[in-house]
C-alpha cells in the first residue's frame, strides 16, 4: 500500500493547531481541568479554526481533510487537553456516517451546519444495563403514523448537553433474527420525551460532559432514520467505530506525546547525584521504552487511518490501532509518573492528569478485551483454511 503524504493546506492545518494548543490550550488547561470547567472559549476557537468540520465532505464542508490528517490534528488536540480531543471526537463519526449513508435531504439539512460547529453531533449507543454487546440494546422506536416513539435510555453520552443532533442506536424491530437487522439509527434532536438527566462524575475526562439519556416516548419523524432504511444501523455503526476506534487511537498518542515530551523535559532539568536524572540508567529505558512506544502506536494508527482513505476494510487495523496506543498511552503516562517522582503525583504538574486521563481510551469506543475478539475474528475471516 503507498502511504499517501499530507498536502501542503493540510500540513497548514495541523500547525495551526498545534499553535492553538502551545498558545491557548496549554496556558489554561490546568485551572480548566481541575475545577472541571466547560470549555467555552476554546470550543468556540475550534470551530473558528474550521475543526468541527474536518470529516464533513464537499460540498457540504469547505475542507474535508484525510484521515491521516485527521489523526494528526486529534492528536494535536489531545496533546494540550484530551477533553477537548472527545469534544470532536464523536461529532466527527456522525459527520462521516451521515456523509456516507446519509440521504441526500440528511446531507443537506445536517452537514453544513456541524462543518462550522452550529450544530454538534453525538452518538448515543451505550446503555445502563450493558456495554460492548450492542445488538443486545433495548432502546426502540416503534413506529406511530407518521412517527417513530422512542423509549429507553442511554449513558456515558459526551457533549449531550450541547448536542443538537444524536444519532442514536435503537431497535426497530425488537423480534428481528438475527437480532442486528432489527437495528438502526434514529437522527434524533433534541424535543419533548428526551431528557439529559444527570452528568456522571469521572476520573478524568473532566470539562466537557458524559451525561445519561432518557426517552420516555420521544417522537422522531420517520425520515430520521440514517439513510432512510430500516435495519441497516448496526452495520452502519460498525463503519463508524472503524473511524471512532482510530480517533481514540489518536487520542492515546496525544496523551502519550505529552507524557513523554514533559519527561523528556524534567528529565533533563532535573538532577540526582550529581548529574541530570535521564543519564541514570533506570530513567533512561523508560524513556527509551516510552518514545518506542508511542512511535510503533503512531504507525499502527497512521496505517489504520490510510487504508481507511484508500477504501480498504480497517476493522482489523483500527482495532490493532485502538489496543495498542491505548495500552501505550497508559503505561506511558505511568512510566512518567514514575520519572516524575513526587512531582508527578502533584496536581501542580500534568502528568498526574495523563494518568488520569489515558484510562478512558483503554475502555472507550469498545473495551480492549472487546478489541481483542474483533481482532481475532477478523484474523481467522482473513486466514480461514476453508
Amino acid at each position: 500500500m503507498t502511504v499517501p503524504e499530507l498536502t501542503e493546506e493540510e500540513r497548514a492545518i495541523v500547525e495551526v493547531v498545534a499553535d492553538f494548543v502551545d498558545r491557548e490550550v496549554r496556558p489554561v488547561v490546568r485551572d480548566l481541568e481541575h475545577a472541571n470547567t466547560y470549555p467555552e472559549r476554546l470550543i468556540e476557537r475550534m470551530k473558528e479554526l474550521g475543526v468541527f468540520g474536518l470529516a464533513v465532505p464537499e460540498p457540504y464542508g469547505e475542507v474535508a481533510v484525510s484521515k491521516r490528517c485527521y489523526v494528526l490534528v486529534t492528536e494535536e488536540l489531545a496533546r494540550g487537553w484530551m477533553s477537548l480531543a472527545g469534544a470532536f471526537g464523536g461529532h466527527t463519526v456522525v459527520s462521516h456516517l451521515i456523509g456516507v449513508f446519509g440521504t441526500e435531504e440528511q446531507k443537506r439539512r445536517y452537514l453544513p451546519r456541524m462543518a462550522t460547529g452550529e450544530l454538534r453531533a453525538t452518538m448515543a449507543l451505550t446503555e445502563p444495563s450493558g456495554g460492548s454487546d450492542l445488538q443486545a440494546i433495548t432502546t426502540t422506536a416503534r413506529r406511530d403514523g407518521d412517527h417513530y416513539v422512542v423509549n429507553g435510555a442511554k449513558i456515558w453520552i459526551t457533549n449531550a448537553r450541547r448536542a443538537g443532533l444524536i444519532a442514536l442506536l435503537c431497535k426497530t424491530d425488537p423480534e428481528a433474527t438475527p437480532r442486528h437487522r432489527g437495528i438502526s439509527i434514529l437522527l434524533v434532536e433534541p424535543g419533548p420525551g428526551l431528557t439529559v438527566s444527570r452528568d456522571l462524575p469521572k476520573l478524568g475526562y473532566k470539562g466537557v460532559e458524559s451525561c445519561e439519556l432518557a426517552f420516555d416516548d420521544h417522537r422522531a419523524p420517520l425520515d430520521a432514520v440514517l439513510g432512510g432504511v430500516e435495519g441497516s444501523g448496526f452495520a452502519q455503526m460498525m463503519r463508524g467505530l472503524e473511524v471512532g476506534r482510530i480517533q481514540v487511537a489518536a487520542r492515546a498518542l496525544g496523551v502519550g506525546r505529552a507524557a513523554l515530551e514533559d519527561s523528556l523535559r524534567y528529565a533533563q532539568e532535573r538532577e540526582a547525584f550529581g548529574r541530570p536524572i535521564w543519564q541514570h540508567q533506570s530513567i533512561g529505558n523508560y524513556l527509551a521504552d516510552m518514545a518506542t512506544r508511542l512511535r510503533a502506536a503512531q504507525l499502527l494508527t497512521l496505517d489504520a487511518a490510510d487504508r481507511l482513505d484508500g477504501g480498504e476494510r480497517c476493522d482489523l487495523e483500527a482495532g490493532m490501532a485502538k489496543l495498542y496506543a491505548s495500552e501505550a498511552a497508559m503505561r506511558i503516562a505511568l512510566d512518567a509518573v514514575r520519572i516524575h517522582g513526587a512531582a508527578g503525583y502533584s496536581t501542580e504538574f500534568d502528568v498526574e492528569r495523563y494518568f488520569r486521563d489515558a484510562p478512558l481510551m483503554i475502555v472507550g469506543e469498545g473495551t480492549n478485551e472487546i478489541q481483542r475478539n474483533v481482532i481475532v475474528k477478523q484474523l481467522i475471516d482473513r486466514h480461514r483454511l476453508h
